[in-house]
């Protein structure tokens, strides 16, 4: 049985880990360029999508003036261990809507209906929840009640009605994180260790993944028409 907690103030300092290290271990499930470990990139993304999920929970303290809130998920025999997370915002005017930012759960807790119960907690919340993901979990989206509207990039577009919310979403501005010293830091390190070429070539391979991915969306979108 799984326990749900909902948050949108400041969550304790053991949640914070555990939701960090759910982003650290499950990147390529938040990552919408779905990159994967072989990609010798990964590492600064880990870093830098992690350094974005960490500043929305700090944001949660409403110092950053946007509406973030946060469904956990924990064991009902382990009321200690997270389970599984969404990170949603709300739409400033839109008192039904919210977008749904980040969300993953524990590999070993897959098919045991965690993030479906998650995700009916938002939208009992929100009944206007919009979110984007791969072409590989839409038929499990659609059996949770979410429709097809478009697509987001490399992602499919997806909405608990048939359009999207006219209001506004307030989000942070995360682009200033792979401009870090900390990014810097990384890419160095790697590029010394793998040389320039490989490096280029890592580019490269996630630039085609992004293309074949935007493209894999565009015709499954168009498909459903």
């Amino acid at each position: 049985m799984t326990t749900l907690t909902h948050f949108d103030t400041p969550i304790s300092e053991p949640i914070n880990a555990q939701i960090m290290q759910l982003v650290v271990d499950h990147l390529s499930d938040i990552s919408a360029m779905e990159i994967a470990p072989s990609n010798l990139l990964y590492s600064i993304y880990q870093y830098a999508i992690g350094f974005e999920v960490h500043l929305y929970l700090q944001a949660l303290d409403g110092s950053q003036g946007i509406a973030i809130e946060l469904i956990v998920a924990t064991d009902e025999h382990d009321p200690q261990k997270v389970s599984g997370f969404v990170l949603y915002l709300p739409f400033k005017d839109d008192p039904h809507a919210c977008g749904i930012a980040y969300m993953a759960e524990l590999s070993s807790h897959r098919h045991l209906g965690v993030m479906q119960a998650m995700l009916q907690e938002v939208t009992r919340r929100y009944p206007h929840t919009e979110l984007s993901c791969s072409v590989s979990k839409v038929a499990a989206l659609q059996g949770m009640g979410f429709q097809v509207v478009g697509t987001r990039g490399p992602q499919v577009l997806m909405n608990t009605r048939d359009y999207s919310s006219d209001g506004l979403m307030g989000v942070l501005d995360v682009s200033s994180v792979y401009q870090s010293t900390e990014v810097r830091q990384i890419h160095t390190y790697l590029l010394n260790r793998n040389g320039k070429k490989a490096m280029l070539d890592a580019e490269k391979k996630r630039d085609r993944q992004i293309d074949q991915l935007t493209a894999k969306a565009k015709a499954f979108v168009a498909s459903q028409k």
